[in-house]
């Protein structure tokens, strides 16, 4: 098998602020024919924040498709052609007020591949300064500094449901208990 789709046709469908969506015509590997609906975006940064105290900064805010608050790490979407170290450090500045001078890449996590072209680029790094938070115009969140132990723990417990949150605490757990971080 190639495992392979070969795209015969696309029809944007809408032009967002955050999203596109297109529908393409394919042809599957046996010769049949299929469609494919596809969110493109450009794609996020996230960071596991810590505290000289091995303390995660979490942030904890109304994410309006579930109704509810979500417990998360600092994070934000791409702008397009934006160097994604350069925006987690605009993120962590904006949502924390904390500044760090050394980041480790804990890797790409693709949080929908059936339907979404989204990556989201995390990161791990120690607080060297604390400053004031600068919020966008229209965003609220509160900011929690917890254990990373606890952080584990609620993953574990399945307090926290956000899969790119999930994923840095346990990478960056892990790095910490290998003293790689």
């Amino acid at each position: 098998m190639e495992l392979t789709e070969k795209t015969l046709a696309r029809k944007d469908i809408f032009k967002g602020r955050i999203i596109d969506v297109h529908v393409d015509d394919i042809e599957l590997e046996d010769g049949s024919k299929s469609i494919r609906e596809v969110i493109d975006h450009n794609g996020g940064v996230c960071v596991v924040a810590l505290t000289e105290k091995d303390e995660v900064l979490l942030v904890r805010q109304f994410r309006y498709p579930y109704k509810e608050i979500l417990t998360e790490l600092p994070a934000g979407k791409l702008e397009k052609g934006e160097d994604p170290l350069e925006a987690i450090k605009r993120e962590q500045l904006e949502e924390t007020g904390t500044k760090s001078e050394d980041y480790v890449f804990l890797g790409n996590l693709y949080p929908t591949p059936a339907y979404c072209g989204e990556i989201i680029r995390i990161w791990a790094t120690r607080i060297t300064e604390y400053t004031k938070q600068k919020l966008d115009e229209g965003e609220f969140l509160e900011v929690d500094r917890v254990p990373i132990e606890k952080a584990v723990d609620m993953v574990l417990n399945n307090e926290i449901p956000d899969s790119k949150t999930q994923v840095g605490i346990l990478k960056a757990y892990a790095l910490i208990k290998t003293g790689k971080l």
